[in-house]
């Protein structure tokens, strides 16, 4: 019998989920870990294929949490608030009325500082999770197609900084227009016995942010509130936020897990605002865009729907003067 058919005939006596053929390894591969296949030389080496296939790292996957950033977030929450106090004060002092600042350049400075906490945040939980992971304090190997949680020094693997243009534009789209005309509505609602004139109160601070702005002005505050924003405070929130949560709930199960990281990120979304009366509509808002981030594992339909949401509102403002 030749070589070929002795070997096709051990083939045929094995299950057919084990068999290998000739030509290439099919099927599955038991204990890729433990396995060895010899060569023509007789030595021994490693299996480096299986059915499951290598990890997958894409960001456009379901994320399971990261086991980073959580300290990162709470560090860059505060950071911001304190950059963004000592903007205002510093604009306050070099304004030409030092008693009574254009409240559009309060805005202007305080979002931007705020910005610079979030980000900073980003970056620094990126860094220290690749320097850990490349040091080797983290060496568990993750399911196939999952990511492995402990950071890739990649803003975009990391978090999943990716935008499809298809489903994440309408889908966004959608999201973000029922969200400011159904959600807001209907989650402010038990509010209306409370506090007379209650819509029309809910767009007091969106109109006061661009009370003072008018034509470049106004055109500037307009793109930092609709495109930077939604994408910084994305990837703050629904990024590293998120998926560090994601991470410390992961031992509470496949449901409950999500479950409390988006209530919690949506609820602290909502309380950086600091807006009482707009806080439920808020944090409404906040769980659809976690809600987008999670399943997706991506933050293009959340950044898309962020931006519809604010959108909508500036171009309210802007025809209703």
């Amino acid at each position: 019998m030749s070589v070929r058919g002795r070997v096709q005939a051990q083939l045929s006596r094995r299950p057919w989920h084990m068999r290998m053929t000739p030509w290439g390894l099919t099927g599955m591969v038991p204990d890729d870990d433990a396995r060895k296949v010899k060569s023509r030389r007789g030595r021994s080496k490693p299996v480096v294929t299986s059915a499951s296939g290598p990890v997958d790292h894409a960001p456009g996957r379901a994320p399971v949490g990261n086991s980073f950033g959580l300290p990162e977030a709470m560090f860059g929450v505060v950071a911001g608030f304190v950059l963004a106090f000592i903007a205002v004060s510093i604009y306050a002092g070099t304004s030409r009325n030092p008693h009574h600042p254009s409240q559009y350049g309060e805005d202007v400075v305080s979002l931007i500082a705020l910005w610079i906490g979030f980000v900073g945040a980003v970056i620094a939980a990126t860094r220290i999770a690749q320097r850990e992971r490349l040091m080797g304090r983290a060496g568990r190997v993750e399911p196939a197609g999952r990511s492995n949680g402990r950071g890739e020094g990649s803003v975009v693997r990391d978090y999943g900084l990716v935008l499809r243009p298809w489903p994440d534009i309408p889908l966004g789209i959608v999201a973000g227009v029922a969200s400011q005309y159904l959600l807001v509505p209907v989650v402010e609602a038990p509010l209306l016995p409370f506090v007379h004139h209650l819509y029309s109160r809910l767009g007091h601070p969106a109109q006061s942010l661009t009370g003072d702005a008018f034509g470049a002005g106004l055109v500037v505050l307009a793109v930092l509130v609709c495109v930077g924003s939604p994408i910084v405070e994305e990837l703050f929130f629904r990024g590293l936020l998120l998926r560090s949560l994601l991470g410390s709930f992961e031992q509470l199960g496949p449901r409950l897990g999500p479950v409390l990281s988006i209530g919690v990120t949506a609820l602290v979304f909502a309380l950086v605002h600091f807006e009482a009366l707009q806080f439920l509509g808020l944090a409404g808002f906040g769980v659809v865009l976690g809600v987008l981030a999670w399943r997706t594992g991506r933050l293009g339909p959340s950044i898309v729907a962020h931006m519809t949401f604010n959108t909508v509102t500036i171009i309210a403002i802007v025809v209703s003067r």
